[in-house]
């Protein structure tokens, strides 16, 4: 026998099913969505946007200026959350879902679950071609948004209501689960969003999900620790999978137990207090000397949470010992096969409980005692990059030393993304406290910054969110500080601005190319752009202002800390200077042939790197 239905449209049921999925969060039971973002048209404003005006007390509609920005603050926030819980974002059909595809790029990277509804065409085809369609001459199935395919774990295009049941099922599954999370594409076609439909009404209940663990094969499992117990120098990579885990417990006990020094990823970065003595910081090829050093010569590398980017790796010519053996410990089984790993499919908290306890007593000889002395030596390194200065146009290091001078701390968080800052920050800042560092690297979005903040602030109301983003960056995506100030979400933005994309300017340089095209000084251009970021900030609603100084950075730092909505604090620095100490190569492909030397050179620098680089083990 049937069971009871209730009538409603696509669209109130898509909303009143997100409504009653929850989580329970230290006790206390939320809803999974906390929300939805909407910028509305024709292709969603009657069907998504009159389901969601029904609950628009309990559920918050939320507007940004921009349909990237608004899936990149979604991002953010469920990177917040450790990916406890997400948030949803409906645009019309056309320019307005477009604009999400490079956000969903984002959460696909970063693996980080993400919901989009995105409008679509008619099913019915009857008043096609709509506004804003694009037309495939040979496939009538084809709209614009296929193009969400490539860059979406799950994506359906609901063309009749009961596909809704199953779709939204596949949604949570995705959603949650923690190997295959990432974004869902529902693409909603515009007249199915207004079919009613009779819908089981258990499809509405109320459903908590809880994160899943899972527990390593026993074969995997031994011989993970039999190549850790045979291990004369190891180290561990830790990877943002830790913090999804909330794992950095455990990391920190493993660690101290049985004395193996910890090196992070961007993404891991924060997983560990940065000033425990087995903390060596970044790794890679933005990474600290201490990391690096030991590094070069571990013959045992445990990654946890990681999918070995090249950041991460040093483009594989980071590890130089013959004797390397690598352990990966990770939910994805796709990230465990890497370079001829050891694989340990496993959460990372239950799978460093269960090495733990197969290790015993075991102690790694003598590793510990190194990872002391590289890290005094970064240490003294990094206080010369962090130092304070006169100078006119201080490094971006000099600022980062500022920042965390005057608001570093356990209560604030620092939001980066794009540009030179993610490699000093990844050197240079210290996080002690498990999500204090927020990075976008995985894809390298600029113009996430500032949208990206407003995510962390939404799901870190009590703290402190400063966003350090360069000129160009700021550029891309300034139109969402307008947001932050109208919903009440108070950033600190930091504002460097050395004229120009400094970052690439320097990566050409690296490789031979002469300055073109990315400082403003070399575009081709009737004039040089003058902009006036302090003013352009204040039009938006922000308390701005532009400082000449370190010291008067400092000095408006704190005062932004007690200002009752957004700041933005300007500052010019220079585009050339970066912090030396720690690094390493990258591979960056140098032309062959040239007639300039420079290239020429770094053609033949380039060769000799490549040699270092492990192909497969």
């Amino acid at each position: 026998m049937a069971g009871k239905t209730v009538r409603l449209t696509v669209a109130q049921a898509t909303v009143r099913f997100l409504v009653n999925q929850k989580t329970i969060i230290d006790g206390e039971k939320l809803p999974i969505f906390a929300g939805c973002w909407a910028i509305f048209g024709h292709g969603n404003v009657a069907g998504l946007g009159e389901a969601l005006y029904q609950v628009r007390e309990t559920f918050p509609t939320l507007r940004a200026h921009n349909e990237q920005a608004m899936a990149l603050a979604a991002t953010a926030f469920a990177k917040a959350t450790f990916r406890r819980r997400f948030m949803a974002c409906t645009t019309s059909i056309g320019p307005g879902a477009l604009n999400m595809i490079t956000a969903a790029a984002v959460a696909h990277v970063n693996r980080l679950p993400l919901l989009l509804l995105p409008g679509d065409v008619f099913a019915n085809r009857r008043p096609d071609p709509v506004l804003q369609q694009v037309e495939d001459f040979q496939d009538g199935t084809v709209s614009a948004n296929d193009c969400f395919r490539t860059v979406s774990r799950y994506f359906d295009r609901i063309q009749r209501p009961e596909q809704l049941i199953l779709a939204l099922q596949r949604t949570m599954h995705v959603l949650t689960d923690p190997a295959e999370c990432g974004p869902v594409t529902l693409s909603m076609c515009q007249d199915v969003q207004a079919e009613a439909y009779d819908w089981p009404e258990s499809l509405f209940e109320e459903k908590v999900w809880t994160p899943r663990r899972i527990r390593p094969d026993e074969n995997e499992l031994a011989t993970a620790i039999g190549l850790l117990k045979a291990a004369k120098n190891p180290m561990i990579i830790a990877g943002g999978g830790v913090l999804y885990s909330e794992a950095s417990a455990e990391l920190v006990a493993f660690a101290e137990k049985h004395h193996i020094p910890v090196a992070v990823t961007q993404a891991g970065k924060s997983s560990i207090d940065e000033t425990h003595p087995l903390a060596l910081g970044a790794v890679g090829v933005t990474g600290t000397s201490a990391a690096n050093a030991l590094a070069a010569d571990a013959d045992l590398v445990l990654a946890i949470g990681t999918r070995f980017q090249d950041f991460t790796t040093g483009s594989w010519a980071l590890f130089k010992s013959g004797e390397l053996k690598i352990v990966a410990l990770n939910v994805a089984s796709y990230d465990t096969t890497k370079h001829n790993a050891a694989p340990l499919v496993a959460d990372a908290k239950v799978g460093l409980g269960l090495l733990s306890q197969g290790l015993g007593a075991w102690k790694a000889p003598r590793v510990a005692e190194r990872a002391s002395v590289e890290k005094a030596k970064w240490l003294e390194e990094a206080e010369k990059a962090l130092a304070s200065t006169n100078v006119e146009k201080p490094s971006d290091a000099q600022v980062i030393g500022a920042v965390a001078r005057t608001l570093g701390g356990p209560d604030t968080v620092v939001v980066c993304a794009a540009g030179g800052l993610p490699g000093e920050l990844d050197k240079l800042w210290v996080p002690s406290v498990p999500g204090s560092y927020h990075l976008e690297y995985g894809f390298s979005c600029m113009g996430y910054e500032i949208a990206g903040g407003i995510g962390v602030k939404m799901a870190n109301p009590d703290k402190e969110v400063v966003v350090m983003v360069g000129d160009g960056s700021y550029m891309m995506m300034n139109s969402e500080l307008a947001t932050s100030v109208s919903l009440g979400q108070k950033l600190t933005v930091v504002l460097l601005d050395n004229h120009g994309f400094g970052c690439i300017n320097r990566l050409q340089m690296a490789t031979g190319g002469a300055n073109f095209n990315n400082l403003w000084q070399d575009c081709a251009m009737q004039a040089q752009p003058d902009i006036d970021f302090r003013a352009h900030a204040e039009s938006m609603g922000a308390i701005a202002v532009k400082v000449s100084s370190i010291s008067e950075l400092e000095t408006e730092l704190a005062k932004a800390k007690t200002a009752d909505r957004s700041t933005v604090i300007v500052i010019d620095t220079d585009p050339l200077i970066t912090t030396d100490a720690g690094g390493h190569w990258w591979d960056v492909a140098v032309p062959e042939t040239s007639p300039r030397k420079q290239v020429a050179g770094a053609r033949e620098a380039y060769e000799a790197a490549k040699r270092l680089q492990r192909i497969f083990d």
